[in-house]
């Protein structure tokens, strides 16, 4: 489903920003994709293509229509992803600047692809990983949700600036509303807007008004799923059907492919995150 007026997405764009999951998720465990591809097929599998897994619970219609929501870049494309987030002499990938407001944003010509979540949904996680074989550039990760709170600009070589949103929800920025609002109606070079959701506790009243942004703006975005490996197989299985069923039918400019993540924390890190983030109802 396609929302009328979207902006035209480049294919270049569409093909990395596309690969992105799979990119952190390799990143989060090893240092790059070549390691992954050297382990045992079976376990080569479930860290690059999680969701396979759970198509053996499905009765065989269900499995057909939740293979084809699935987006699945193939090896060859997992590998150019890494290479645009590797940084090189010539691929330079930096940190340029933090705004509280868009007019204080870089005016920056390249495509723009935003992060944006619920407090503690593991946003700055992704992000580090995604910049794992570009150690200069220093992604913070707290303990404490709500770290994040003004919009951070990285630039991503030749090919597109990453902005990193604060989150919404527990602890956001008082201005919060007015700074992502803004920024979503009126940053032209905005292409695609990753939109992170708890797989464990699925879509919340917080992630309905982010969603309700994207829609009445007509962004193109994606629903990125983290924490995939903290429930249950069936668990899991039920929130992805949930998740995709709400896609389908309360969507329009939503890409219709789920992409799912686990973010790696250590026990006390995930002991401690619990004690600070109040449940929401």
């Amino acid at each position: 489903m396609t929302a009328p007026g979207l902006r035209p997405i480049p294919r270049k764009l569409l093909e990395l920003t596309g690969a992105l999951r799979r990119v952190n998720r390799a990143c989060s465990t090893f240092q790059t994709v070549a390691e992954v591809l050297r382990l045992p097929k079976r376990q080569m599998t479930k860290l690059a293509f999680p969701l396979q897994e759970l198509q053996r619970h499905l009765t065989p219609d269900a499995r057909l229509d939740l293979h084809v929501k699935i987006f699945d870049p193939s090896l060859e494309d997992i590998s150019k992803a890494e290479s645009v987030f590797t940084a090189t002499g010539r691929n330079r990938i930096e940190y340029l600047s933090s705004a509280v407001r868009l007019d204080h944003a870089p005016d920056l010509a390249h495509p723009e692809v935003c992060f944006i979540g619920r407090s503690n949904v593991g946003k700055s996680s992704l992000i580090k990983a995604l910049f794992a074989l570009a150690p200069e550039v220093e992604v913070r990760v707290s303990k404490k949700p709500g770290h994040t709170k003004k919009m951070n600009f990285f630039k991503v070589g030749k090919y597109f600036t990453l902005v990193d949103m604060p989150g919404y929800g527990y602890r956001a920025p008082e201005d919060f509303v007015d700074m992502v609002e803004t920024y979503l109606k009126e940053r032209r070079n905005l292409m695609r807007t990753f939109l992170l959701v708890d797989s464990v506790v699925g879509i919340q009243k917080t992630d309905s008004i982010a969603i309700g942004m994207c829609e009445e703006f007509s962004l193109p975005y994606v629903m990125v799923l983290t924490k995939i490996d903290k429930s249950s197989k069936g668990h899991l299985l039920k929130q992805v059907l949930q998740i995709q069923k709400f896609v389908d039918s309360e969507t329009q400019g939503c890409f219709p492919q789920l992409f799912p993540v686990r973010i790696l924390r250590s026990k006390r890190a995930e002991e401690e995150m619990r004690k600070l983030t109040p449940k929401e109802h």
